[in-house]
C-alpha cells in the first residue's frame, strides 16, 4: 500500500487535492501573435508558435497593480504599482519584449466579476490574475508561506508551539494547490517553444514542477528573494525534497548572495546526492541530463523613479520641514517592516546604550524609525510591536526632555516622497535586521543622499559639492556584502552596534565622502534593470540546448523531473539485441559486476543462483567470449563465480585477468613495482583518521579512499585535499591518482576497463575469429572507458567488417553508450533472453585464448 506521503504526491499530480472551484476560463490557451489569441487546444510541448516578438511571462505572488472600487460606479479600478520591482524589471528588457504578468490581486474579487476583471487586466495591463478562493488564499499565504516557510527561511525552527507553527500537511496541500492554479494560468497564455517564464520567490517553489511536467522543454527561471537557510535548517522541513525538486525543474535559479546559493547547493548535495561544478564562471548541477544553472546577483533599485521622486516639489518642501524640526541635531534613520526579524527592538537598545555611554550625545542625536506595516499576521508581530513601543517610551522618558525625543516612531503609511526626504536629511542609516533576504533601504538612502537639484536647493547644498553618507548594516542581510564601505555589525551585540553608531556620526567628513562615493558608483551601475537584463541573458544561455536533446518525463507527483539525453540514446530492447545475437557467430560480451549483474545497493554482494545459471549458459556457447570486468579483487570474484568455468574475469579494473577457471591469473603488462603503496597508505590513513565515516580499501594493485559515509561537504573537501596531496608525493611515480564517485583511487598507469576490452577484442582478431557482435553493459564511470574503447577498437582497419555494437549503461543518465537499461533487474532479463537464444554445446577453452602479455 502506498504511504500517505506517496498518496499525497499522486493526488497533487492529478490536481485533485482540494475541492477548489474552477477559476473562470477567460483566457484561451495560446497567444500565437502579439495581441491575437487563438483557441487552440493545448496539445503537447512541440506546438510551434508564430509569435514574432520575444515574450517573457513574469509569475509573482501578487501582480504589480493597485486596485480600488470606484465610489460612484462600484466598478473595480486598477493602476500600475510603480514601486513594485516586478514592474520595474521591465527596464532590463528590450523595447520589443512583451511582458505578461501572472499573479494574484491584493483585493478579493467576487466570482461574478472575475471573468470581466480578468479580461480587463489582460487588455489594459497584460496581467493574468489568479483568483484563489478566500479559504485557499488564507491557508496558502498566511498559513504555509508566512507561518512555516518564512520563519524557516529566516532560521526560526518551531521547537515549541509558542515559537513558530509546526508543520501542517493541510497547509502544505493548500500551498501545492495554489501553485497548481498559478501553473494553470501560465498554461493559458504561454507559447511553450518561445516564451521565457520567470518565477519569483518562495511562494511558488513547486510551480516549476507543474510547468515542466506539462511542457518538458519550457524555459524556466526562478529567483529566490528570501534568505536560503543552511541544510541543517532546511532539512527539518518534511517536504524538503519536493521543494528542492521543484526548484531543480527550472533552468536557472537566482540568489542574492553566494551564501544563499551555497546553502541551496549544500541541500542538493546532502538531500538529493547531487554534485555541482563551476565551469567558466557558471555554477551548474547535472540533474538527470539537464544542466541547472545557479546565478548569484542581487536585485537593485530603480534609479530613475527614485530620482524623479526627489525632484518633486513635495519632497523639497518636506526636506525643509524636517530640517527645521531637527535643526542642530544629527538624524539617524531606520525603515523596517514590523516583524520579529527586522531587529527594531535591538536597534532601540543600541541607541539606549549609545546615549548611556556617551552623555555628550544626549539632546543631539535622534533616531527616526519608520515602521512599515507587517506582511504577516500572528502574535509574534503583536509582541514585536509591543516591545518596540515600550522600549522607545523607556528611552524617551530616560533621556528625553519636553523639546527633545531621542526616538521618534512613525507608525503609519509613509509615502515615498516623505521617506526620501528623511533619507536626504539623515547623516546615518541603520539596518539592523537579524535576518533579511536583500533589503534595499541602504541603496535608497545612498541615492537620496546623492541628491538632485531640487533636494540640493532645499538642503542648501551646492550642486558641485561632495556628498557624504554613513551606513550601519547587519551582517545577516543580503545587501551587506555589496556595501563594502558600510560599518557591518552583529545586531545581537548591543554594545558593538552602539559603538558603530557613534563611529558613523563622528567619523571625519572626508571619510564619509569616500564611503559614499564608493557606494553610489556601485548602486548606480547595479540597478534593477542591470539585474533583470543579466538574469534574462543567463536564462537564454541556460536554455539554448533545449532542442538538441531528447526528453522523457519520469517520476510521480512532485517527484516529477525530465530526463534529457542525446537524441541517439534509447532503451535497449531485448527483441532487438536477441535478433542480432542469433544472426552472429563470434560474440564478445563484457559485463560489469556491482550495479550491473548485482544491485549496487544490495548488502549481499554474491551473485544469485539465477545470475550464475545465466552466465554458465552464455559461457558454454562456443560462439561467445564472456568476461566479467570489475574493480573488485580477484579472490572475491573467483570464489563467487567459481561455477562458471568458462567465464573470463578481469579483476581490479584489468590489473589481473583470467580467461577461464582453468587458466592462471595473468598480470597486466603495465604492472610495475608497487613500492609506491608504502607512500600512499600512510597518507590515506592520516585523512581517514581526520574524516569520520571514511575508510581505505586495500587492493593488490591499488588503494582506494572512500568517503560515501562521511559528511558530504567535509568528505568532498577532504577528497580534494587528498587528491592534491597524493599528486604531489607521487609526481615521479608511474601511477594515476583519480577522483571518482565519493572515492580517491591510486592505481598503476595504463590500467583500465577500456584496456581490458581492447585486449580481448585484439586477442579474438589475432586468433582468427574477429567479433561480429560486441555487447558491453556497465553502470559507473569506469565502464565509460569500456564503451569508449569498444567504439574505437571496432572501427580499427584490422577488422574485416564492423560488428554489431551494443554499449549499454545501467540507469537513465548521460553516457558514451548508445543504449540504456533501467536497473540490474532489466540487465538480468536481457541476459535471460540471450541465454534462451544460445545454442549450448559442450566446449573446451576458446581458441582465441592467448597470453595476456602478448595481446598488448
Amino acid at each position: 500500500m502506498a504511504s500517505r506521503s506517496s498518496a499525497d504526491l499522486l493526488d497533487l499530480a492529478s490536481g485533485n487535492l482540494l475541492d477548489i472551484p474552477q477559476t473562470p476560463r477567460a483566457l484561451p490557451r495560446f497567444m500565437t501573435a502579439p495581441g491575437i489569441i487563438s483557441d487552440l487546444d493545448d496539445g503537447d510541448s512541440d506546438v510551434t508558435s508564430s509569435g514574432c516578438c520575444e515574450r517573457k511571462i513574469i509569475v509573482t505572488n501578487m501582480l504589480p497593480l493597485q486596485a480600488k472600487r470606484d465610489a460612484e460606479t462600484s466598478k473595480w479600478q486598477f493602476s500600475l504599482d510603480e514601486d513594485s520591482i516586478y514592474l520595474q524589471l521591465k527596464d532590463g528588457f528590450s523595447s520589443e519584449t512583451e511582458v505578461i504578468y501572472v499573479g494574484s490581486l491584493k483585493v478579493d474579487v467576487d466570482a461574478s466579476e472575475q471573468e470581466e476583471v480578468a479580461q480587463k487586466l489582460l487588455e489594459d495591463f497584460n496581467c493574468v490574475p489568479t483568483f484563489l478562493p478566500h479559504d485557499l488564499q488564507k491557508k496558502f499565504y498566511y498559513g504555509f508561506c508566512k507561518q512555516q516557510l518564512w520563519p524557516l527561511f529566516h532560521y526560526m525552527l518551531p521547537v515549541c508551539p509558542d515559537h513558530g507553527d509546526r508543520f501542517d500537511r493541510l497547509l502544505w496541500q493548500a500551498y501545492v494547490s495554489a501553485n497548481k492554479i498559478y501553473a494553470d494560468k501560465v498554461m493559458e497564455v504561454i507559447n511553450p517553444d518561445d516564451d521565457y517564464v520567470w518565477i519569483h520567490d518562495y511562494h511558488l517553489m513547486v510551480l516549476p514542477t507543474f510547468l515542466r511536467k506539462r511542457y518538458n522543454r519550457v524555459k524556466l527561471g526562478f529567483f529566490h528573494h528570501s534568505p536560503f537557510p543552511t541544510s541543517e535548517i532546511f532539512r527539518t522541513l518534511p517536504v524538503r525534497d519536493e521543494i528542492l525538486r521543484g526548484l531543480l525543474n527550472c533552468d536557472l535559479i537566482g540568489f542574492h548572495t553566494f551564501d544563499y546559493a551555497r546553502h541551496f547547493l549544500s541541500c542538493c548535495s546532502r538531500m538529493l546526492g547531487l554534485d555541482y561544478e563551476s565551469k567558466r564562471g557558471h555554477i551548474g548541477l547535472d540533474y538527470f541530463g539537464r544542466m541547472v544553472y545557479v546565478k548569484i546577483l542581487h536585485v537593485g533599485i530603480h534609479m530613475r523613479q527614485l530620482e524623479s521622486v526627489l525632484n518633486l516639489p513635495s519632497t523639497a518642501a518636506r526636506v525643509k520641514e524636517i530640517q527645521e524640526q531637527f535643526e542642530g541635531k544629527t538624524v539617524i534613520v531606520g525603515v523596517d517592516d514590523m516583524d520579529i526579524f527586522k531587529g527594531i527592538s535591538l536597534k532601540l537598545l543600541a541607541v539606549e546604550h549609545l546615549l548611556q555611554e556617551h552623555p555628550d550625545l544626549r539632546g543631539k542625536v535622534v533616531l527616526v524609525q519608520i515602521v512599515k506595516p507587517a506582511r504577516g499576521l500572528g502574535k509574534d508581530v503583536q509582541e514585536a510591536k509591543r516591545e518596540t513601543y515600550l522600549t522607545a517610551q523607556k528611552i524617551n522618558e530616560t533621556y528625553g526632555s519636553p523639546d527633545y525625543k531621542p526616538v521618534i516612531l512613525i507608525d503609519r503609511p509613509v509615502p515615498l516622497y516623505e521617506k526620501s526626504a528623511y533619507y536626504a536629511v539623515a547623516e546615518c542609516c541603520i539596518v539592523n535586521a537579524v535576518r533579511d533576504g536583500m533589503n534595499l533601504i541602504p541603496y535608497e538612502y545612498i541615492v537620496c543622499r546623492q541628491g538632485t537639484l531640487g533636494v540640493d536647493e532645499a538642503v542648501g547644498v551646492k550642486a558641485d559639492s561632495r556628498r557624504s553618507s554613513m551606513i550601519v548594516v547587519s551582517e545577516f542581510i543580503g545587501c551587506s556584502p555589496s556595501l563594502s564601505g558600510a560599518i557591518r555589525v552583529n545586531p545581537w551585540d548591543i554594545d558593538a552596534v552602539a559603538e558603530a553608531l557613534n563611529l558613523a556620526i563622528t567619523v571625519p567628513d572626508s571619510e564619509k565622502q569616500l564611503r559614499h562615493e564608493k557606494h553610489y558608483r556601485y548602486i548606480s551601475t547595479h540597478d534593477v534593470a542591470y539585474w533583470a537584463c543579466s538574469f534574462a541573458q543567463d536564462l537564454e544561455r541556460a536554455c539554448q540546448d533545449h532542442y538538441n536533446k531528447r526528453c522523457w518525463g519520469i517520476g510521480l507527483g512532485l517527484g516529477f523531473r525530465v530526463l534529457s539525453l542525446s537524441p541517439s540514446f534509447r532503451r535497449l530492447a531485448t527483441d532487438h539485441i536477441v535478433s542480432a545475437y542469433k544472426k552472429t557467430n563470434r560474440r564478445a560480451i563484457f559485463l560489469d559486476y556491482d550495479g550491473t549483474v548485482v544491485p549496487a545497493s544490495s548488502i549481499i554482494k554474491t551473485p544469485s543462483p539465477e545470475v550464475i545459471s545465466i552466465l554458465k549458459i552464455l559461457c558454454s556457447d562456443p560462439k561467445n567470449t564472456v568476461f566479467i570486468v570489475s574493480g573488485r579483487g580477484r579472490s572475491s570474484l573467483s570464489e563467487w563465480l567459481a561455477p562458471c568455468e568458462m567465464l573470463g574475469i578481469a579483476a581490479e579494473h584489468g590489473y589481473f585477468i583470467r580467461w577461464s577457471k582453468a587458466s592462471e591469473w595473468e598480470t597486466s603488462a603495465m604492472a610495475t613495482d608497487l613500492e609506491w603503496k608504502k607512500v600512499v597508505e600512510p597518507v590515506m590513513r592520516h585523512y581517514t583518521e581526520a574524516t569520520d565515516g571514511s575508510n581505505i580499501e586495500i587492493k593488490e594493485s591499488a588503494l582506494v579512499w572512500h568517503h560515501q559515509d562521511a559528511d558530504p561537504d567535509f568528505g568532498s573537501c577532504q577528497a580534494k585535499e587528498l587528491l592534491d596531496h597524493l599528486e604531489d608525493v607521487l609526481a615521479n611515480e608511474p601511477v594515476v591518482v583519480k577522483r571518482g564517485q565519493q572515492i580517491v583511487e591510486v592505481k598503476p598507469q595504463g590500467v583500465s576497463k577500456g584496456l581490458v576490452a581492447q585486449k580481448v577484442l585484439s586477442a579474438m582478431v589475432e586468433g582468427g575469429k574477429p567479433p561480429d557482435f560486441v555487447m558491453c553493459v556497465g553502470d559507473d564511470r569506469s565502464d565509460e572507458d569500456m564503451f569508449e574503447s569498444i567504439l574505437s577498437t571496432v572501427t580499427s582497419p584490422l577488422l574485416p567488417a564492423a560488428p554489431e555494437i551494443f554499449a549499454c549503461t545501467v540507469g537513465q543518465k548521460p553516457s558514451k553508450a548508445k543504449y540504456y537499461l533501467d536497473d540490474p533487474a532489466d540487465v538480468l532479463k536481457l541476459l535471460q533472453g540471450l541465454a534462451a537464444a544460445s545454442s549450448v554445446k559442450p566446449r573446451h577453452l576458446p581458441e582465441v585464448q592467448v597470453s595476456f602479455e602478448s595481446a598488448v
